[in-house]
């Protein structure tokens, strides 16, 4: 009986870990990656209009409401980065439209001018779709579907920018040289810069967790 008993308290033990978010196992720290959201609050991070969008519950970050950007002001890298890989954990909900811009800068109001905005969507009526580069390389097929975790990575090297959903690469875009963005979007070109999660509408419900970052050469 007593055998049966440290058993199972080892493996709640085991369970208990295994479902931890926001955070780092050792292997990843080892990989150099870096938590941007410690899943408690805002800290390190800065919302323009509309700040009430963007709360935490239940060590989510729930963004709901009208059109706001969370930019990451935090410590890691200076909150300066260049070429990198980002992960996150998302949620959508139906109608939902986010998305996460790199390379960007705080701007106290509108959509944010300068950097990539990787779409997040499965079933707004935009028919850009989630994890597409958002008016340079779009993707027309929801990646994932609503009610349900996945992971989003975003890595950008040089000019090369791969975006993935639960592994499987959605977008694979060079930028040209020169840059080329279109006309009403003059900033989207690869620079350095923050990162920052989009509010878009009040209609809109995006939960997300594990945001993470580690720098590439």
């Amino acid at each position: 009986m007593k055998k049966i008993l440290i058993a199972a308290l080892l493996s709640a033990a085991l369970c208990s870990h295994a479902t931890e978010i926001n955070t780092l196992t050792a292997a990843e720290k080892a990989a150099g990656w870096q938590l941007l959201f410690n899943g408690k609050n805002l800290d390190g991070w800065r919302a323009s209009e509309n700040p009430g969008v963007f709360t935490v519950q239940d060590e989510h970050l729930v963004v709901f409401g009208k059109r706001s950007h969370l930019f990451y002001t935090g410590p890691v890298s200076g909150a300066n980065f260049k070429n990198f890989e980002l992960s996150l954990d998302i949620k959508t909900f139906p109608k939902a439209n986010s998305g996460v811009y790199f390379h960007t800068a705080y701007q106290e109001t509108g959509w944010p001018d300068k950097g990539y905005e990787v779409q997040v969507n499965n079933t707004h009526k935009d028919v850009k779709k989630g994890a597409g580069l958002y008016g340079i390389k779009d993707n027309a097929d929801a990646p994932a579907k609503d009610g349900e975790w996945y992971t989003m990575v975003v890595r950008v090297q040089g000019k090369k920018i791969v975006t993935s959903v639960n592994g499987k690469t959605i977008v694979d875009f060079t930028e040209p040289t020169p840059a080329a963005p279109p006309a009403n979007m003059k900033g989207r070109m690869v620079s350095q810069g923050t990162f920052a999660i989009q509010g878009h509408d009040p209609e809109s419900k995006v939960m997300y967790k594990n945001i993470k970052v580690r720098a590439l050469p």
